[in-house]
C-alpha cells in the first residue's frame, strides 16, 4: 500500500437493512474494548456472546501492565480501574531476578493487580454508552463470506439464524469457532498442563510484589489484589495430568506454595478455586478476507508475566481505529493488512517471552537451572537487557515496522506529552489523529478543511515544554505515523497520506 493511495476520499458502504458493519464474536476485554472503539467512532456493531448475561468472578487474568493502561488513560478508564486493585512496582521471578517497572517512564509505571472481571466492567459500560449492542446467549455456529460481507451463523434459545456483517471479528477464545471456520491452523502445543488456581488470604503477609518462583518440581506465582485477598497459583509435576475439570483441593494448593515458596504464607478462606492448562499457539494468518482474529483466538500464552489478556486489549487498540477508518471511507480495505503485519510479531515476541519466563521456572535439571541463574545475572546487571526484559513484559517497548527511510520514530509508542490542550492521551480520547507541533511554530494553512478536522487534532506542545524542533503525528492508537519539519511542505507531505 502507498502512501499516496492510503486515504482516498469517498463514503464507507451501503448496507441492506438488517446488516451490520461489524459483528465482534465474544465479550470478553478484546472484544468489548473494540466493540466500544468502533462504537466510539459510529460504526454500527453487534457483540454476539454465547455466555449468559451476567460477568463472573472466575477469571484467570488479574495483571494490566503499563501499556495497556496507557490505552485504558486514552479512553478515560485507566484511572478509575487502578482504584479496583493493587499498585505494584516490582516482579520478581524465580526468587531473585527482578523487574523494576517502577522506573518505567510513564504515568503508570506499575502492574496492576485486579480481577479480569473489573476490566471487563469499565469496557461494558463504556461499549454500551457509545452504541454497541451485545447480544447475549448468542453463539457462533459458522460464517461465509463473499466480496461483500460475511454471513454469519449463529445459535440462540429461538433456534439457528444469521447476521450478515462488513467484517466479522472472531474475540471468541482459545477455542475459537470462528478460527475454526476460517480452516485456519492453529500450531503449537500445550505448555504446562493442570496448574492449581485460587484466590485465598494470607495470615502472614509478604511484601506487595508479584512472585514467580519454583523449585524445579513445582513452581508458583503469588499477587495481592489489594483487598486482602491473593490471586495464588501452583504447579507440580505429581499432579500434572490432571483435566482442567478435575477439582482442585485447597490442601493440594497449599502444598504446592509451600514447596515452591518455602512457606504458605498461612494460606486460607479460598473464595474460589479452579485448574487450567496453558497453551503456546498463534495462528499464521490475524487477517482473512473481511475476518479478522484478535486476542486468544489468534494467540495464546503460558501464564509467565501476565501478557495474556493485556496483548488481546492492544490487538483490539489496533484494529479499531482501522476498521473505522475503512469503514468510513477514509481508508482503503488494503490498511487491515497492517493489522496482521503489525501485531503479528508482538504476538510471536510475547509467546517467545513468556514462554522463556515459564520454562526457567520449571526449571529442575541442572542445564536449566544454570540457564535460569545467566539469565537473573543478565537481566540484573545489563541495563540494555534489562530495559528489553521490563518493555516486552510491560508492552512499553514494543514498535511497529516503520518503511525504509522513515523518521527514527515512526512506528514507536509516543509517550504522554504535555501539550497546550492537556495530555497527549487525553486528547487522545477524541479518537483522532493528534498532530503536535513545536510550542512556537505557527499553524500551517489548510489543516482546519472539514475532512480533517474529522480525523485531526491539531496541537502544540505546551509552554514551558520546548520539546523536540519537529512536527509528530501519532496515530489514534498512541503510536508515531509521522515526524518532521513543522514547515508547511513538509508537513503536508507526511500527514497527507495519513488524513488526507
Amino acid at each position: 500500500m502507498s502512501h499516496t493511495d492510503q486515504f482516498p476520499a469517498g463514503g464507507g458502504p451501503e448496507r441492506a437493512p438488517g446488516s451490520h458493519a461489524v459483528v465482534v464474536a465474544g465479550a470478553g476485554p478484546t472484544g468489548l474494548l473494540l466493540a466500544g472503539d468502533l462504537a466510539a467512532a459510529g460504526v454500527d456493531v453487534v457483540v454476539v456472546e454465547k455466555r449468559p448475561e451476567g460477568i463472573s468472578n472466575l477469571t484467570r487474568a488479574f495483571g494490566v501492565h503499563a501499556r495497556t493502561l496507557e490505552l485504558l488513560d486514552a479512553r478515560g478508564l485507566a484511572d478509575e480501574l487502578v482504584t479496583t486493585g493493587q499498585v505494584i512496582g516490582e516482579l520478581r521471578l524465580f526468587g531473585a531476578i527482578p523487574f523494576n517497572i517502577g522506573a518505567l517512564q510513564s504515568r503508570y509505571p506499575f502492574l496492576l493487580v485486579t480481577p479480569q472481571y473489573e476490566v471487563e466492567k469499565l469496557l461494558l459500560r463504556r461499549a454500551l454508552k457509545n452504541g454497541a449492542v451485545i447480544r447475549y446467549g448468542t453463539e457462533v455456529t459458522g460464517l461465509d463470506q463473499d466480496d461483500d460481507g460475511v454471513t454469519v451463523a449463529v445459535r440462540t434459545e429461538e433456534g439457528d439464524t444469521t447476521l450478515r456483517a462488513g467484517y466479522l471479528v472472531g474475540a471468541d477464545g482459545g477455542r475459537s469457532v470462528v478460527r475454526e471456520a476460517l480452516g485456519l491452523p492453529f500450531p503449537g502445543k500445550v505448555v504446562i498442563r493442570s496448574v492449581a488456581l485460587a484466590d485465598v488470604k494470607f495470615t502472614e503477609q509478604p511484601s506487595l510484589v508479584v512472585r514467580v518462583h519454583g523449585t524445579g518440581d513445582a513452581f508458583g506465582f503469588i499477587a495481592p489484589f489489594g483487598d486482602g485477598y491473593w490471586r495464588v497459583g501452583g504447579w507440580d509435576r505429581a499432579h500434572r495430568g490432571e483435566p482442567d475439570d478435575s477439582p482442585v483441593e485447597f490442601e493440594e494448593l497449599r502444598a504446592i506454595i509451600e514447596r515452591a515458596f518455602g512457606s504458605d504464607f498461612g494460606m486460607h478462606e479460598p473464595r474460589w478455586l479452579s485448574r487450567f492448562h496453558s497453551d503456546e499457539r498463534q495462528v499464521p494468518a490475524y487477517r482473512v478476507g473481511r475476518v479478522l482474529l484478535a486476542g486468544d483466538s489468534a494467540h495464546q500464552h503460558s501464564p509467565a508475566g501476565g501478557q495474556g489478556m493485556n496483548t488481546g486489549l492492544q490487538d483490539a487498540v489496533n484494529l479499531g481505529w482501522k476498521l473505522a477508518a475503512v469503514l468510513d471511507g477514509a481508508a482503503p480495505d488494503a490498511l487491515l493488512d497492517t493489522y496482521h503485519s503489525e501485531r503479528h510479531p508482538v504476538g510471536k515476541a510475547v509467546l517467545r517471552s513468556s514462554g522463556l519466563n515459564l520454562r526457567l521456572a520449571m526449571a529442575h535439571n541442572p542445564l536449566e537451572i544454570a540457564l535460569r541463574t545467566v539469565r537473573k545475572l543478565v537481566v540484573t546487571h545489563v541495563r540494555p537487557v534489562t530495559r528489553q526484559a521490563v518493555g516486552e513484559i510491560t508492552g512499553i517497548g514494543y514498535s511497529y515496522p516503520a518503511a525504509r527511510g522513515a523518521h527514527k520514530l515512526v512506528g514507536k509508542r509516543a509517550p504522554d506529552l504535555t501539550l497546550d490542550r492537556g495530555r497527549l492521551y487525553e486528547v487522545l480520547r477524541e479518537g483522532r489523529f493528534v498532530l503536535v507541533l513545536p510550542r512556537e511554530a505557527a499553524e500551517p494553512p489548510g489543516l482546519d478543511s472539514p475532512g480533517r478536522q474529522k480525523r485531526l487534532v491539531v496541537t502544540h506542545r505546551a509552554d514551558g515544554d520546548s520539546g523536540a524542533p519537529e512536527a509528530v503525528l501519532v496515530r489514534p492508537d498512541g503510536y508515531y505515523a509521522w515526524a518532521g519539519a513543522a514547515d508547511g511542505s513538509a508537513l503536508e507531505a507526511g500527514i497527507t497520506p495519513w488524513v488526507g
